[in-house]
């Protein structure tokens, strides 16, 4: 699908939402450049994401959309960008070139291809801003959860909760990921942009890719803040898991020790023998259950005494 963002008559945006190959074909033909296809874009390499050819830069940025009813999946956005013409790829629906085009459309006025890439990139900024935010405040919330909630007496309850909890923490961190791999390409590419496009960006869009430079460097210190939170969440979840494990196992081993006197006892005096002395006791029965009681509580006497239990 393709969308044109006109300007005096003259395009200079376009925008390749999900193109097909007769599409993109259609595209090169129209502006006689080389716009790039999936294949291209997906490539991890910094040559393969940043090039230039003659006047023309062409980008690859990955960027993870937020969508309520599914996966979120990482999508490249691919850049062609002239001094005339900024001409986008992108294979998933992205709110954010919407604002942008709305945001274009409102201002009115005759934007150049660098101020709209410009836009978009403040954009993609901003949004990655958020998703730090967000992830902020669920930290903060998993944190009191973590530390400062009432312990369960259920056991089966603290095991769920404590799942749950490392479930939301992979999520967590999966999303710091994807929002890394975004801000570090553009902390690559912006000043890739600023070089290679000095004779055309104009001075105003050179000093907002200084800005937009600088907020990519606080986000990714924050990033690298909340992933060493969310690791220590992580950590202090796992610590809590192998001490209920422990707990577990502390209460099994004192019930076989305790459990061991009473059954000697009772297999003694259970083995039915003539020439066994105390068979013939009056009391032998009380006497029976009175060493098994006393069996049984001298144990969890010293268990308690020395602090075990």
């Amino acid at each position: 699908m393709r969308h044109d963002f006109p300007s005096s008559g003259t395009p200079v945006w376009i925008d390749l939402h999900n193109p097909t190959d007769a599409e993109i074909a259609e595209a090169r033909q129209f502006c006689g450049l080389r716009v790039p296809a999936r294949a291209e874009l997906d490539e991890i390499e910094s040559s393969s994401r940043l090039r230039v050819e003659g006047e023309t830069l062409v980008l690859s940025v990955p960027l993870t959309p937020y969508h309520p009813d599914s996966e979120p999946v990482t999508a490249p956005i691919g850049f062609v960008l002239t001094p005339a013409l900024l001409v986008t790829v992108r294979f998933d629906e992205l709110h954010t070139f919407h604002k942008v085009g709305e945001r274009l459309t409102a201002a009115g006025g005759s934007p150049c291809s660098s101020e709209i890439f410009m836009e978009i990139v403040e954009a993609i900024v901003d949004n990655g801003a958020d998703k730090l935010e967000t992830i902020k405040s669920e930290t903060r919330t998993l944190s009191r959860s973590v530390f400062h909630a009432r312990p369960h007496r259920n056991i089966s309850k603290k095991s769920a909760s404590l799942r749950e909890t490392l479930v939301k923490l992979g999520d967590m961190d999966e999303r710091l990921s994807e929002t890394r791999e975004t801000l570090l390409t553009l902390q690559r590419a912006l000043p890739f942009v600023e070089d290679r496009g000095k004779a055309f960006i104009g001075k105003d869009v050179a000093a907002r890719l200084k800005v937009a430079q600088a907020d990519i460097v606080s986000l990714n210190d924050f990033e690298t803040h909340l992933t060493d939170k969310v690791q220590f969440l992580l950590d202090a979840t796992l610590g809590f898991i192998s001490n209920e494990q422990n707990d577990m196992f502390r209460v099994l081993t004192i019930a076989s020790v305790v459990g061991i006197p009473p059954v000697f006892v009772a297999g003694v005096y259970g083995m039915n023998f003539h020439n066994q002395p105390e068979f013939n006791w009056a009391w032998g029965y009380e006497w029976g259950w009175l060493a098994i009681i006393v069996s049984t509580i001298l144990p969890i006497a010293w268990f308690k005494w020395r602090g075990w239990w």
